[in-house]
């Protein structure tokens, strides 16, 4: 049995699959990619993920593509560890979870994301150059050319901040209302999961405003999952923007 995981040390979706993995105490063969690179658009690369993002799991050669597909399959296939609830009714509440975070904090982390760090890896192109490094990217074109090389407006990255604070005010609610300590209560799932790498890339941005001064329960969430084993090895040097651009200073309040 062979696990090989194609992905970026900062990728938020690529550490919802490392944390996944070191959960189950799962050995994987781990391909870190540059995202300052192009090897996610190789002929090679687009040959097992045609979308030409990361991660890519491939497990004894198959390919198994989107992160929230491969935390789920990685759930059905290695059960030892169980992260999604027996009782149908609270895996349905589990998958709304999941479902939620790919449409709101998901896309909205990018914003911030880009506008700080990664927009500077296109700022020195020309319009054309831009325009090509965009449409090599076939699920992102879109988002790129919103970007352009003089980043977001104001308006579209206080829509991705309100997006954020939305999940947060929801995460806090039903956390107080399970009494916790987990999204779903008591049980410990893939919504910890999918979510612990948006809420982390936000607090490493500078933006724990967001909940630190009115939601405590996310706050003492976010402690909780920085405290399992798993993250400390999912979490490895380079996972965080702060530690690879220092000059940055992206910890420092927005």
């Amino acid at each position: 049995m062979t696990l090989e995981l194609y992905n970026f040390p900062a990728s938020t979706c690529s550490l919802k699959v490392r944390l996944c993995l070191a959960e189950k105490d799962l050995d994987w063969v781990d391909h870190k990619l540059m995202p300052g690179g192009t090897d996610h658009l190789t002929p090679e690369y687009l040959k097992i993920n045609p979308n030409g993002v990361v991660p890519t799991l491939l497990h004894n050669g198959a390919p198994i593509i989107d992160s929230s597909v491969i935390i789920e399959y990685l759930d059905e296939v290695f059960p030892d560890v169980k992260l999604t609830p027996d009782d149908p009714k609270e895996r349905a509440r589990m998958r709304w979870w999941l479902r939620y975070f790919e449409e709101k904090p998901t896309g909205a982390v990018r914003y911030p994301t880009f506008q700080k760090i990664l927009i500077k890896n296109f700022r020195d192109m020309s319009d054309e150059e831009f325009k090509v490094a965009a449409e090599k990217r076939p699920l992102k074109t879109e988002f790129y050319t919103r970007m352009g090389r003089d980043g977001f407006s104001d308006a579209e990255i206080q829509t991705a901040l309100d997006d954020i604070r939305q999940t947060v005010e929801r995460m806090h609610q039903a956390i107080k209302e399970t009494g916790g300590p987990w999204i779903m209560g008591d049980f410990y799932s893939l919504a910890d999961i999918c979510v612990a790498p948006l809420i982390d890339r936000m607090e490493d941005m500078g933006y724990e405003q967001l909940w630190e001064k009115d939601l405590p329960q996310v706050t003492e969430w976010l402690a909780r999952m920085k405290a399992r084993p798993a993250y400390s090895k999912a979490y490895y040097p380079g996972a965080r923007y702060s530690e690879i651009f220092p000059d940055l200073e992206l910890g420092r309040s927005a």
